[in-house]
């Protein structure tokens, strides 16, 4: 998977969580910039950390089975 599919990812995740963040600070009546900072910053911060645990996992999965020279147990009949 290249660069721009997991950029593109990112961007989704941490527009959709900034989003839900200022519903939220919306909803409780008191909104300030200072608050919608926070959503975004809060959002961008989440949204690394889901990113780069995906990206870490589908790195991971392709190191195992590159390297590993057995074959997938199967259960037999």
């Amino acid at each position: 998977m290249s660069a721009g599919f997991w950029i593109s990812r990112y961007l989704l995740a941490s527009s959709i969580l900034f989003i839900i963040l200022t519903v939220v600070e919306y909803s409780k009546g008191t909104t300030s910039q200072a608050d919608i900072l926070s959503a975004l910053a809060w959002s961008l911060v989440a949204s690394a950390i889901f990113i780069g645990s995906k990206y870490w996992r589908y790195k991971k999965a392709i190191a195992c089975a590159t390297c590993s020279a057995d074959k997938p147990k199967t259960r037999s009949s």
